[in-house]
């Protein structure tokens, strides 16, 4: 990531990344995110809710496709994760932060057991100075196997 340094503004836009995203590249971060959290998730058949803490606040609340996701729905949804055991990769197209915001266009792929699926995400969200995921807006568009080739699926 190429960073401007500006003679007057120095070098804020790092110090922002820094703040929220440890000084780590947008789409690195992402991509390891949501890696990490299934990874986590599937490591531990207990309580989802310690792992949902640790990558989410309390306040947490997504909207994906207009569903309203809070921390609840979050821990919720575990189950059907676990149940499924989903290999997951997060191929992230573009990617852009500044404070605590962090935009992006990404495909997420999930290997389960009989089936795999490709959603193509659009991706609004905010973040914690810790890197826990405060709100999200997502738009998803379920790829055909051929897009999901053609995305490196």
């Amino acid at each position: 990531m190429n960073i401007h340094r500006d003679p007057v503004i120095g070098n804020y836009f790092n110090e922002a990344l820094m703040h929220a995203f440890h000084g780590k590249d947008p789409a690195r971060f992402l991509a390891d995110f949501y890696t990490s959290f299934t990874a986590d998730l599937l490591a531990d058949e207990g309580d989802a809710a310690p792992i949902v803490d640790r990558y989410h606040t309390p306040d947490v609340v997504q909207y994906a496709d207009g569903v309203r996701i809070d921390r609840d729905r979050l821990i919720a949804h575990a189950q059907p994760v676990r149940r499924n055991r989903p290999e997951v990769r997060v191929e992230v197209h573009e990617a852009v932060a500044a404070e605590d915001r962090l935009a992006a266009r990404y495909t997420m792929h999930a290997q389960m057991a009989e089936e795999r699926i490709s959603n193509e995400v659009y991706f609004f969200g905010t973040f914690a100075p810790d890197g826990r995921l405060r709100t999200a807006h997502m738009r998803t568009r379920t790829l055909s196997p051929d897009e999901a080739g053609e995305a490196g699926g």
